[in-house]
């Protein structure tokens, strides 16, 4: 019996002595980690970095407008008539006063002799009223009766003219026309459409523009003008027209502007990217907009500064500095408080950096900016 106990004693005894061993295993282990992740430093961050730059720039107000002609008209029929005869074609330009559509007046033709001859008559019996009444020999009723009716007469050719000039369809002015519709034979009716008519150049393009703007808006103040139809085409034109009232719904002004289009590629009713460009050019500091860390709180960016570790060693960290912005152009953007001119701040890999963190600088990476980029599909 005592022998048993010793031995279970010796077998408890035995157990505490490796649970003990272990556990000393253990937290050896777990200092020696907590020392390492102590003395750890996590490797540099790869980024690209800029300088921020005080320019200049012009004031610039950006809109999208669209093309309207100089002058539009759906020309049509003042009285109704079968076609006779198209003195056009689809899509092509035609100078002021061209014959576009005639209209039958075959009728009206021959009422014209009848009423020619009439009023030639008339005009025959007044000289011989007049003669007579030099003489005395008729009275002064005669003598008016015959003016009444040669001016009668007169009046039914002009009548009869103004029908036939109605029912032949002219260009009122200079201008491309549109598909046409109507075709010989056609039978219309007053006021049907034949075909659209519009001059455009020069192409007007007609914009809004916040209230704000008409402290610096004027007439003849420059405009540049491009669209995505042809993005290798910009043109530039000026002001010349300045609406005399503000929408009350929006708060907006509309504003016109003339741009020359003398190959006619501008079409009316494209739409146009217009930017107003003041006169005056104002101090701005630039950096590229891709370094710019947007959130709802407020937008920042991370600042380069030079920094010695524990050792002495001089390495590059990055600070996070909160920025208002101003206007963006192209990949620039333009920042009105928070940035010195000439502090250095982080283009690209802004995403994964924090207060204090090491940096490593690889600036043979770093993408183009643009003022005015243009991509290309590949």
């Amino acid at each position: 019996m005592k022998t048993n106990t010793k031995l279970w004693v010796a077998v408890i005894l035995g157990l505490l002595v490796l649970v003990a061993g272990l556990a000393g295993i253990k937290a050896s282990q777990i200092v020696t980690m907590i020392k390492a992740g102590k003395a750890f430093v996590p490797p540099p961050e790869a980024v690209t970095s800029a300088r921020a730059e005080a320019t200049e720039w012009q004031p610039t107000k950006s809109a999208i407008g669209t093309l309207i002609a100089v002058r539009g008209a759906t020309l049509g029929a003042e009285l109704p008539g079968t076609v006779r005869q198209v003195g056009f074609d689809s899509g092509t330009f035609v100078r002021k006063g061209a014959l576009l559509v005639k209209l039958d007046t075959s009728a009206e033709e021959a009422q014209l002799a009848a009423s020619q001859a009439d009023a030639a008559l008339a005009r025959l019996n007044l000289e011989r009223a007049q003669s007579l009444r030099k003489g005395e020999a008729n009275t002064p009723a005669d003598l008016d009766l015959a003016e009444a009716r040669a001016k009668a007469a007169a009046a039914a050719v002009e009548s009869l003219q103004a029908t036939i000039a109605k029912k032949t369809i002219r260009a009122p002015f200079d201008g491309r026309i549109a598909i046409r519709q109507v075709e010989l034979g056609q039978v219309v009716s007053a006021g049907a459409p034949v075909a659209s008519l519009q001059s455009i150049d020069p192409i007007y393009a007609e914009f809004s523009l916040p209230q704000q703007a008409l402290a610096e808006l004027k007439v003849g103040q420059h405009a540049h003008m491009h669209n995505d139809i042809f993005p290798d085409s910009d043109w530039d034109g000026q002001i010349t027209t300045i609406n005399s009232e503000v929408d009350p719904s929006t708060r907006n002004v509309r504003v016109r502007a003339t741009f020359p289009n003398p190959d006619g590629r501008l079409r009316p009713g494209m739409f146009a990217k217009v930017e107003v460009q003041s006169a005056d050019r104002r101090p701005v500091l630039v950096i590229p907009a891709t370094g710019v860390l947007f959130a709802p709180y407020g937008d920042s960016v991370f600042v380069l500064e030079e920094k010695k570790d524990a050792s002495g060693k001089a390495t590059t960290v990055a600070r996070q500095k909160f920025v208002r912005l101003g206007e963006r152009r192209g990949d620039i953007v333009a920042v009105v408080s928070g940035l010195d001119p000439g502090e250095v701040v982080v283009t690209t890999g802004a995403f994964k950096l924090r207060n204090g963190v090491a940096v490593l600088v690889k600036n043979d990476f770093a993408p183009k900016t643009d003022l005015a980029p243009k991509p290309t599909d590949n």
